[in-house]
């Protein structure tokens, strides 16, 4: 079993880049963030042309999830019910076994907005929500857009991000909060060549000169990271014409 995560920065530009994605990688599930497209907007005849089962919950302009898979979903949930929000960043599913989530975690703004606290607020939802879904799914994946980068190896300039968000040590803690659940960040299994990110700003050349962080991620819990036989950065749809700012990540799980 395959599986990926991707910031797509909108579904409506990006479309024929994941259904051109999907031709080339056939994964068995695909979670996408920043679909930003309202319910009605979505693109589920073009998916469902193509082969694919989807669930989607967005909303217009901002945010917006979605998981694409090969086969059925089942158990599908539709935001965390522990934390009651009009932002829609969370989507599960059952796949076989397997459950799949896709999440987009607040980007925080900055350390005094007050979208700081609120991202903490839902992390700290996310991961109570978790504790009673691993009791439920042994066989779990969390899939997205976390907007943390874990550790220093995960910035292209720890210096220069000091201080800012998606680094801070509040985020970080909640992200080792996540793994002290049993979950584990599945590119971190393996032996990584240094320098490999999975966001890069737009702006000053920020993939030509590689400067990036990595808050794209793959946890997988004990069931799964004992059958996790890769986990990689996909850099070539950066290098696409009018590209996500993201690219995907992907999982091979030996199911």
């Amino acid at each position: 079993m395959k599986i990926a995560t991707w910031n797509v920065n909108s579904l409506k530009v990006r479309l024929p880049q994941v259904l051109q994605w999907l031709e080339n990688n056939p994964v068995d599930a695909l979670c996408l963030q920043e679909t930003k497209l309202t319910d009605d907007k979505f693109p589920l005849a073009e998916l469902n042309q193509a082969g694919w089962q989807v669930v989607f919950s967005g909303q217009k302009t901002y945010n917006g999830v979605a998981i694409i898979a090969r086969s059925e979903m089942r158990d599908v949930v539709k935001n965390n019910p522990l934390f009651p929000d009009e932002q829609q960043r969370l989507i599960a599913a059952t796949i076989g076994d397997v459950r799949i989530i896709s999440v987009y975690v607040p980007n925080g703004q900055a350390l005094d907005s007050d979208k700081y606290p609120y991202k903490l607020a839902w992390l700290d939802a996310l991961t109570r929500w978790l504790q009673e879904e691993m009791q439920r799914y042994p066989k779990l994946a969390l899939l997205g857009d976390y907007n943390i980068a874990p550790a220093d190896a995960d910035v292209h300039d720890p210096a220069a991000w000091e201080g800012q968000v998606l680094v801070s040590a509040p985020e970080r803690a909640a992200f080792q909060g996540l793994l002290g659940l049993g979950l584990h960040d599945a590119f971190r299994l393996f032996e990584q060549a240094p320098k490999l990110y999975s966001w890069w700003d737009y702006r000053q050349m920020g993939f030509r000169l590689n400067k990036g962080l990595r808050i794209d991620h793959i946890l997988l819990s004990d069931a799964l990271r004992a059958v996790c036989s890769a986990c990689e950065i996909d850099k070539l749809p950066r290098k696409w014409e009018q590209p996500s700012d993201h690219t995907p990540v992907l999982a091979s799980l030996d199911l």
